[in-house]
C-alpha cells in the first residue's frame, strides 16, 4: 500500500498555483497517507553529465532528490505549461534522474494546471512521455490537465472549485 506520496510542482513562484494544488492535494490524503512536497528544486545544479558520472564529487541537492524518490512510494507531479512543454526546472531535474532509476515501476501522477482552457495539455503529454521513458507508472486516470485554474481556486489558492477538488481526490485514491 501507498503510504508515503512525493509531490513536486514545476513551478518555483511562491504564489503558483501548480504548488497550491499539491498543498491542497496534501490535504485531502486518505487517513495513512502522507504527501510531502519536493522543495529543492532550485537548488539543483544544470545537468551535466560530467557532474554525475564515476569520480565526480556527489552533487548534494543531486542526492537528496534522488533520496527523497527513493523513500516515496508513489510520486506526484502539478506543473505549469512553457512554450507548450514543460518549465526548465522541472525537465533539469529529471535529466538528473533519467540513469538513476528512481522512477522504475514508480506509480506516479502528472497534473498540469493553467490559466488557458487547454489546462497545459500540451506540458501534460510531455511530461507523461519523460516519465514513461524512465519507467514511471502512469495509469490513464492519473493524467489530469486543469484549465482556466484561476477560476477554481481563491486568492490564497484554496481550491474552491468542487469538481477540481473530486478530480484530485480521484487521482489520490487511484495513486494509492
Amino acid at each position: 500500500m501507498i503510504k508515503h506520496i512525493l509531490a513536486i510542482s514545476g513551478s518555483l513562484r511562491n504564489t503558483s498555483s501548480n504548488t497550491n494544488i499539491l498543498k491542497a492535494c496534501a490535504a485531502l490524503a486518505p487517513d495513512g497517507v502522507k504527501i510531502t512536497l519536493y522543495e529543492g528544486l532550485d537548488k539543483l545544479p544544470y545537468f551535466s553529465p560530467e557532474l554525475d558520472g564515476e569520480g565526480a564529487v556527489p552533487v548534494v541537492a543531486v542526492q537528496d532528490l534522488r533520496e527523497q524518490l527513493k523513500k516515496a512510494d508513489a510520486v506526484i507531479f502539478c506543473t505549469p505549461e512553457y512554450a507548450f512543454g514543460v518549465p526548465g526546472v522541472l525537465k533539469n531535474a529529471l535529466d538528473w534522474i533519467v540513469s538513476s532509476g528512481e522512477f522504475y515501476d514508480k506509480p506516479t501522477a502528472v497534473i498540469s494546471a493553467s490559466p488557458l482552457a487547454t489546462g497545459g495539455d500540451k506540458a501534460n503529454a510531455s511530461l507523461v512521455q519523460t516519465l514513461t521513458v524512465m519507467s514511471a507508472i502512469i495509469k490513464e486516470e492519473n493524467k489530469l490537465p486543469i484549465p482556466v485554474v484561476r477560476t477554481k481556486m481563491d486568492a490564497a489558492g484554496n481550491i474552491i472549485d468542487k469538481e477540481l477538488e473530486t478530480a484530485l481526490v480521484q487521482v489520490i485514491r487511484s495513486l494509492v
